[in-house]
């Protein structure tokens, strides 16, 4: 296989299926080493710059981990700690740390906003670019996902039955990134997709498209429904999180009126949860999944993600790390 040195990982869309696989072989690797207390010092003397617009738990601690893991180190940087609170650009940060350091890893979920930035800062830096989150794609995440999957239903996923539901929460207007993400991953691997949302939080419709061109070459369908009961039957794994209403509007401008809209919008299915009873409408070993955190008794009842017979969202968090690992090492030259 030729080397991925370089490469930048903004989306998994950007990677070809034999490229996706390779480095969920080397998460499964680095997993193991990290059992067995193996030393992976493989990018030794090298950094990586991560930049975080937002809050992060688990993307923050598993680059952080992850590097230092791999023999490198990491700058935990945020717009305040840099030039960027001044106005500086994308092109000037991207090619001043490409003098520095071996990767620019970076957060921006701001919609509309996110995703321009990251392929900004690719245009213009000599060093790979790692997408953290924006506001259309979460290709961290969605890692992680895939390989938690392949741990509980095995490496060939042709067939699973998945739903990604919306769910009522209140925390924030969370981005569209994760569901989105998945839409586009699952279907390369043969899973058969539900897409479960009130008709006022749709998702891209360019995404959509591309998800089902991906359905047709790996194997995999989509369907969308407007009913959580209706996504959940017969389901072997259940995705419900929330997502904010931002592709209902043609042209969205951050106003306060589409804030309003897009909240009364919200408040019409407060009873999009993921609890028991919705449970017993899947298959009888359905598993439970969220990126996490999820909104306790909004999105989900204690319950459910406390469940250990359902509940694999520990299993799915740790793996952040050993699939950040294996993207980092593969974008930054530590393995071929």
């Amino acid at each position: 296989m030729l080397s991925m040195k370089g490469r930048h990982f903004i989306t998994t869309q950007d990677w070809t299926k034999a490229e996706l696989d390779r480095a969920l072989e080397l998460s499964f690797e680095l997993k193991e080493k990290k059992k067995k207390g193996d030393l992976t010092d493989w990018l030794k003397n090298q950094t990586v710059f991560m930049i975080f617009y937002e809050q992060s738990t688990r993307t923050r601690n598993s680059m952080g981990c992850g590097i230092t893991q791999l023999g490198g180190a990491s700058h935990d940087l945020t717009p305040d700690k840099m030039q960027l609170s001044h106005g500086e650009t994308a092109k000037d940060t991207a090619q001043v740390l490409s003098r520095m350091g071996h990767a620019i890893a970076c957060r921006n979920c701001f919609y509309d906003t996110g995703n321009k930035y990251l392929r900004e800062m690719a245009t213009w830096s000599d060093i790979p670019i790692l997408n953290l989150q924006c506001d259309v794609y979460h290709p961290m995440q969605v890692m992680a996902d895939t390989m938690v999957l392949q741990e509980k239903f095995g490496k060939n996923l042709k067939g699973l039955k998945v739903t990604i539901s919306w769910a009522y929460a209140t925390s924030h207007a969370k981005p569209v990134s994760v569901p989105q993400s998945q839409l586009l991953m699952f279907p390369r691997y043969g899973m058969d997709v539900t897409i479960a949302a009130p008709k006022e939080f749709p998702l891209q419709k360019n995404i959509v498209d591309q998800a089902r061109k991906n359905a047709e070459e790996g194997g995999g369908s989509i369907r969308f429904v407007d009913d959580m009961d209706a996504g959940f039957e017969g389901a072997q794994v259940v995705i419900p999180k929330n997502w904010g209403g931002f592709v209902n509007f043609d042209t969205w401008k951050d106003t306060d009126e589409q804030k309003r809209e897009m909240k009364a919008n919200l408040e019409k299915s407060k009873d999009w949860i993921c609890n028991e009873r919705r449970m017993g409408l899947a298959s009888k070993d359905v598993k439970y999944m969220h990126a996490l955190p999820a909104d306790r008794g909004k999105e989900v009842t204690d319950a459910v993600i406390d469940n250990e017979n359902w509940s694999i969202v520990i299993d799915e968090a740790e793996n952040r790390l050993h699939t950040a690992k294996a993207v980092m090492a593969l974008t930054m030259g530590g393995s071929n």
